[in-house]
């Protein structure tokens, strides 16, 4: 009887053995590939890492053409980190791709077994491998302008991690590049419900993204929001103020820019876009003030220089047009008028000059200049300007 019993229990040893054998290669490959893991960091084994990934591939490979390893969750998610670590390591895409696919299986089939969540981590570490991968191609593309592709792996990496910021960001940014609106659109709205550090910036970019569309309604409404939200954002103030007036929207321009003035009173930008409300609103007085304020804070501010040029000639340009509609019977009248207009031009003068020296080759400071020379009746340099302007052109 004992010898019978003990036959029993050699014939039950080996049949366990024969069941389990398979299975130690996935152990061998896990060993392999968390050696893989430690020398890898290490530059002087750089050949230790080669020589252990290439042992966790072979013994995967090995249990995945064994029926019984191909049960266990842990074979997938063995192959899917080995694999996925090939991937990041291979330079060549045709033999990259390929094992970036494996794992991809791999894992998706690994997650599908492991019901009880036993190889989470294992699962999760290696698709930010995948991640990593494609972050890589992702960024050259971008790189590259092939915003498409940038798009494919930077959304890859948000269906990873779908709540990570920087995933979201990337994804809404290649996809507004490739003019994928819409989907820019949505992850940009999503990144608007996160802590993101850099909102204040999405808000501005998602307004632009609205007008793109020809969606002007909400472009107003995400950087009205935005502005409302980092109220000390310069940039942002300066863009609501913009699209309010090419919208038309002056009352509520001058508002906004009273609120952000008094937040950041050194902002020169707030001033010209002061005078420029005050200009299309036609209060000559107020916008040239708002100019001189823009222009006493930086006095190379060119667009602040050209729009306060302009906005000086104009009373002289007014009353030289008047009096050349006089009657000719009206001679004093005329050379009265004349001559106060002059005094109105000189004092435009040193701004239009200054405008010119910032901006040489800008058409519209020259345009001005020509305005005073004719208006002082300098028919010379009225016309030594002219030439200027047309070599511009051409």
């Amino acid at each position: 009887m004992k010898i019978k019993f003990l036959l029993t229990g050699i014939i039950g040893l080996a049949t366990a053995t024969i069941a389990f054998a398979q299975p130690r290669d996935v152990s061998t490959a896990q060993d392999a590939y968390a050696q893989f893991a430690i020398f890898k960091q290490q530059k002087l084994t750089a050949a230790k890492a080669t020589e252990s990934i290439n042992t966790a591939k072979a013994a995967i490979d090995k249990a995945m053409t064994n029926p019984k390893a191909l049960t266990y969750a842990l074979t997938y998610a063995v192959q899917g980190e080995v694999y996925a670590s090939l991937a990041v390591r291979d330079t060549v895409p045709s033999s990259a791709i390929p094992s970036f696919a494996t794992a991809e299986s791999a894992l998706k089939k690994a997650k599908e077994l492991d019901t009880k969540g036993e190889n989470k981590k294992m699962i999760d570490d290696a698709y930010m491998e995948l991640v990593r991968y494609k972050y890589a191609i992702g960024v050259k593309a971008y790189q590259g302008g092939k915003y498409d592709q940038a798009y494919d792996a930077f959304n890859f990496y948000r269906s990873v991690r779908p709540d990570d910021t920087t995933a979201i960001y990337l994804t809404g940014l290649a996809a507004a590049a490739g003019q994928k609106y819409d989907d820019a659109i949505v992850n940009y709205n999503k990144l608007l419900t996160t802590n993101y550090s850099k909102n204040a910036d999405v808000y501005s970019d998602l307004s632009f993204i609205y007008l793109q569309k020809k969606d002007t309604a909400n472009a107003i409404k995400t950087v009205s929001e935005g502005a409302a939200k980092f109220p000390a954002n310069s940039k942002l103030s300066k863009r609501e103020i913009e699209l309010n007036l090419q919208a038309g929207n002056q009352a509520k321009v001058l508002e906004k820019i009273e609120k952000a003035i008094a937040n950041d009173p050194k902002n020169k930008s707030l001033y010209y876009y002061a005078g420029l409300t005050y200009t299309q609103e036609k209060d000559y007085v107020k916008a040239e003030a708002a100019y001189r304020k823009a222009v006493e804070i930086d006095p190379n501010y060119f667009d602040a220089n050209l729009n306060l040029g302009y906005i000086l000639l104009n009373p002289g340009i007014t009353l030289f047009n008047a009096a050349n509609k006089l009657p000719t019977n009206k001679q004093k009248e005329y050379d009265d008028d004349m001559a106060k207009a002059a005094k109105l031009f000189e004092i435009a003068k040193p701004v239009l000059l200054k405008t010119v020296e910032l901006n040489p080759n800008s058409i519209d400071a020259l345009t001005n200049l020509k305005t005073y020379y004719i208006g002082t009746k300098n028919a010379a340099e009225a016309s030594a300007i002219q030439k200027k302007i047309n070599a511009i052109k051409q």
